[in-house]
Protein backbone atom coordinates (compact mmCIF):
# COMPACT_ATOMS: atom_id res chain seq x y z
CA UNK A 1 0.00 0.00 0.00
CA UNK A 2 1.20 3.24 -1.14
CA UNK A 3 2.20 6.04 1.91
CA UNK A 4 -1.16 8.42 2.51
CA UNK A 5 -0.69 11.92 0.88
CA UNK A 6 0.95 13.98 3.68
CA UNK A 7 -1.31 15.90 5.72
CA UNK A 8 -1.61 19.76 6.15
CA UNK A 9 0.39 21.63 8.65
CA UNK A 10 -0.81 24.70 10.57
CA UNK A 11 -0.85 25.97 13.82
CA UNK A 12 -3.09 24.92 16.68
CA UNK A 13 -5.87 27.43 17.36
CA UNK A 14 -4.99 27.95 21.51
CA UNK A 15 -5.34 31.53 23.38
CA UNK A 16 -2.90 34.07 22.45
CA UNK A 17 -2.14 34.54 25.72
CA UNK A 18 0.11 30.62 25.05
CA UNK A 19 3.02 32.15 22.96
CA UNK A 20 2.25 30.29 20.05
CA UNK A 21 3.41 32.25 16.71
CA UNK A 22 1.04 33.49 14.54
CA UNK A 23 2.61 32.43 11.51
CA UNK A 24 4.09 29.07 10.21
CA UNK A 25 7.75 29.29 10.42
CA UNK A 26 9.23 26.72 12.92
CA UNK A 27 5.83 24.31 12.18
CA UNK A 28 6.89 20.50 12.77
CA UNK A 29 7.45 18.55 9.45
CA UNK A 30 4.78 15.66 9.52
CA UNK A 31 7.58 13.33 9.43
CA UNK A 32 8.97 14.62 13.30
CA UNK A 33 5.67 13.11 14.17
CA UNK A 34 5.50 9.87 12.24
CA UNK A 35 8.75 8.96 13.20
CA UNK A 36 7.74 9.38 16.78
CA UNK A 37 4.54 7.01 16.57
CA UNK A 38 6.48 4.42 14.16
CA UNK A 39 8.58 4.04 17.13
CA UNK A 40 6.61 4.55 20.07
CA UNK A 41 6.36 1.24 22.15
CA UNK A 42 3.54 2.75 24.16
CA UNK A 43 0.17 4.36 23.09
CA UNK A 44 -2.18 6.20 25.51
CA UNK A 45 -5.74 5.38 23.80
CA UNK A 46 -8.35 8.09 25.35
CA UNK A 47 -12.37 6.90 24.99
CA UNK A 48 -15.50 8.53 26.21
CA UNK A 49 -17.99 6.65 27.80
CA UNK A 50 -21.61 6.95 27.03
CA UNK A 51 -22.12 9.16 30.11
CA UNK A 52 -19.72 11.12 28.26
CA UNK A 53 -16.78 9.75 31.11
CA UNK A 54 -12.95 10.12 30.54
CA UNK A 55 -11.09 7.01 30.50
CA UNK A 56 -7.54 6.52 29.68
CA UNK A 57 -5.46 3.40 29.06
CA UNK A 58 -2.01 2.54 27.54
CA UNK A 59 -1.92 -0.30 24.88
CA UNK A 60 0.58 -1.68 22.65
CA UNK A 61 0.41 -0.71 18.65
CA UNK A 62 1.66 -0.39 15.66
CA UNK A 63 1.91 2.93 13.37
CA UNK A 64 2.21 1.34 10.18
CA UNK A 65 1.14 3.74 6.57
CA UNK A 66 -0.40 6.69 9.02
CA UNK A 67 -2.60 4.62 11.11
CA UNK A 68 -2.28 3.15 14.42
CA UNK A 69 -3.48 -0.69 14.20
CA UNK A 70 -3.86 -2.43 17.69
CA UNK A 71 -5.96 -5.06 19.01
CA UNK A 72 -7.86 -5.97 22.32
CA UNK A 73 -11.10 -7.38 23.98
CA UNK A 74 -14.15 -5.36 23.06
CA UNK A 75 -15.38 -6.28 27.19
CA UNK A 76 -12.66 -3.46 28.07
CA UNK A 77 -13.66 -0.20 29.31
CA UNK A 78 -11.91 1.25 26.57
CA UNK A 79 -13.81 -1.39 23.76
CA UNK A 80 -17.04 -0.93 25.77
CA UNK A 81 -16.39 3.09 25.18
CA UNK A 82 -15.25 2.80 21.46
CA UNK A 83 -18.56 0.68 20.87
CA UNK A 84 -20.93 3.50 21.82
CA UNK A 85 -18.73 6.32 20.32
CA UNK A 86 -16.03 5.51 17.92
CA UNK A 87 -13.95 8.59 18.17
CA UNK A 88 -10.80 8.80 20.32
CA UNK A 89 -7.18 10.14 21.14
CA UNK A 90 -3.95 8.18 21.12
CA UNK A 91 -0.87 10.68 22.66
CA UNK A 92 2.49 9.06 23.18
CA UNK A 93 3.78 8.77 26.78
CA UNK A 94 6.21 12.48 26.77
CA UNK A 95 4.97 15.78 27.67
CA UNK A 96 8.02 17.47 26.02
CA UNK A 97 8.07 16.05 22.75
CA UNK A 98 4.09 15.74 22.43
CA UNK A 99 2.63 13.66 19.59
CA UNK A 100 -1.53 13.71 20.03
CA UNK A 101 -3.36 11.88 17.48
CA UNK A 102 -7.69 12.45 17.24
CA UNK A 103 -9.52 10.40 15.17
CA UNK A 104 -11.88 7.12 14.38
CA UNK A 105 -11.72 3.85 15.38
CA UNK A 106 -12.43 1.60 12.68
CA UNK A 107 -12.31 -2.24 12.93
CA UNK A 108 -10.71 -3.94 9.73
CA UNK A 109 -11.82 -8.09 9.44
CA UNK A 110 -8.58 -8.58 7.10
CA UNK A 111 -5.75 -6.02 6.39
CA UNK A 112 -4.71 -8.69 3.96
CA UNK A 113 -1.20 -10.43 4.62
CA UNK A 114 1.42 -8.09 3.33
CA UNK A 115 -0.15 -5.40 5.33
CA UNK A 116 -0.61 -8.08 8.51
CA UNK A 117 3.14 -9.00 8.08
CA UNK A 118 4.42 -4.79 8.51
CA UNK A 119 2.09 -4.78 11.51
CA UNK A 120 3.39 -7.97 12.92
CA UNK A 121 7.30 -6.98 12.17
CA UNK A 122 6.62 -3.58 13.80
CA UNK A 123 5.01 -5.08 16.92
CA UNK A 124 8.02 -7.64 17.12
CA UNK A 125 10.46 -4.98 16.78
CA UNK A 126 9.43 -2.99 19.64
CA UNK A 127 7.48 -5.77 22.26
CA UNK A 128 10.50 -8.40 22.31
CA UNK A 129 9.28 -9.91 19.80
CA UNK A 130 5.79 -10.45 20.01
CA UNK A 131 3.77 -10.69 17.05
CA UNK A 132 -0.03 -10.34 16.47
CA UNK A 133 -1.49 -13.56 15.02
CA UNK A 134 -4.68 -13.23 12.47
CA UNK A 135 -5.42 -10.13 10.07
CA UNK A 136 -7.88 -8.07 12.41
CA UNK A 137 -7.40 -5.65 14.04
CA UNK A 138 -8.53 -1.94 15.47
CA UNK A 139 -7.24 1.05 13.51
CA UNK A 140 -6.84 4.81 14.34
CA UNK A 141 -7.97 6.91 11.74
CA UNK A 142 -6.72 10.16 11.76
CA UNK A 143 -8.74 13.27 11.74
CA UNK A 144 -6.27 15.90 13.04
CA UNK A 145 -2.69 15.67 14.86
CA UNK A 146 -0.59 17.74 17.11
CA UNK A 147 3.21 17.68 18.04
CA UNK A 148 5.66 20.06 19.66
CA UNK A 149 9.04 19.89 21.06
CA UNK A 150 9.69 23.09 22.01
CA UNK A 151 6.14 25.07 23.04
CA UNK A 152 5.10 27.27 21.99
CA UNK A 153 7.99 27.90 18.92
CA UNK A 154 7.06 24.47 16.75
CA UNK A 155 3.47 23.62 17.55
CA UNK A 156 1.98 22.45 14.89
CA UNK A 157 -1.69 20.88 14.01
CA UNK A 158 -2.16 18.59 10.77
CA UNK A 159 -5.44 17.98 9.34
CA UNK A 160 -6.16 14.89 7.40
CA UNK A 161 -7.92 14.84 4.44
CA UNK A 162 -9.68 17.75 4.32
Amino acid sequence: MAQPSEPRASRPVVPTDYGVPADDAGLLPWSHARARLEQAKNFWLCTASPQGRPHAAPLWGAWVEDRLYFDGSPTTRWGRNLAANPFASVHLESGSDVVIVEGRIEAVADVGEALAGRIADSFAARYDGFRPEGRSFLTLVPRVAFAWSRFPDDATRWTFGE
